[in-house]
């Protein structure tokens, strides 16, 4: 035990190191060069800090995050779905797996975001369908190996316990999956993240997009920087606080069970 804390110690040590030397070396290539071309750490600080003040730029925060969760949100159902559909009727799997599967994650992204533009215009419609178009293969193929790995003497065992198909899909097989389901959660999150500049950039007048298009115009690279620092931001938080909790508690509850 003290060996393990000691080693755990010793690895935070040489992270915070490395980050002390990158935000040295950054301020370093900055000093000297002009905020438009590379801001140095500090004005990066400061223009983040005004999305805890400044009500504008919260907003584009706030709405930017409502996007991304309402798209993992429908990508994850859509995904459990289909995945339910699959197994309840197998002959479905190849469709879906060589078929459906390989098209999402083939298609590139830019492609959705044109298309979303051109069928839904300048609107948050379009940012949820670009988000949920890139992520959805993600979620399914977690979806989709939860449910295969579900064991057929628990079918048995539900069957037994109750007729009622939607309580055994909610009491029994959701748990079960639950794992696979957050991971993919986890994954799907993370890269939504990473396409909502794009999908923003495309298809909408509001969110971190939007302000990372108006900060081009104008040259702002200092709330380029802030804007994509805030984004890293939120992620950890919200997946420390909310994501890293489920991932535990589910994957305890199976461990005990």
């Amino acid at each position: 035990m003290h060996s393990q804390t000691a080693s755990l110690g010793a690895q935070r040590m040489v992270a915070a190191l490395g980050l002390v030397l990158l935000i040295g070396g950054w301020a370093w290539v900055a000093h000297g060069l002009p905020e438009y071309v590379l801001p140095g750490p500090l004005a990066v600080l400061k223009a983040t800090a005004r999305f805890l003040y400044e009500p504008e730029l919260m907003a584009h925060a706030g709405i930017s995050l409502l996007r991304v969760v309402l798209s993992v949100v429908l990508a994850m159902t859509i995904a459990i779905l289909v995945a339910a559909l699959v197994r309840r009727f197998p002959i479905l799997d190849e469709a879906v797996e060589r078929r459906i599967l390989t098209f999402l994650n083939s298609f590139p992204s830019v492609g959705w975001a044109i298309l979303g533009v051109i069928w839904f215009q300048i609107s948050t419609p379009t940012v949820l369908f670009v988000q949920v178009a890139i992520i959805l293969p993600f979620c399914l193929i977690n979806a989709l190996a939860g449910f295969r790995q579900i064991d057929p003497e628990m079918d048995e065992l539900g069957h037994s316990l109750t007729r009622n198909a939607w309580r055994r899909f909610r009491l029994l097989s959701v748990p079960l999956v639950a794992p696979f389901l957050i991971a993919g959660l986890r994954v799907a999150y993370g890269i939504c993240w990473k396409i909502a500049l794009v999908a923003e950039l495309f298809g909408a007048r509001s969110g971190l997009g939007f302000q990372l298009s108006r900060s081009q115009t104008t040259s702002d690279a200092t709330m380029v920087f802030a804007c994509c620092l805030i984004i890293v931001l939120i992620y950890t938080v919200t997946d420390w606080l909310v994501l890293r909790v489920l991932s535990q508690r589910f994957t305890a509850g199976q461990a005990r069970g």
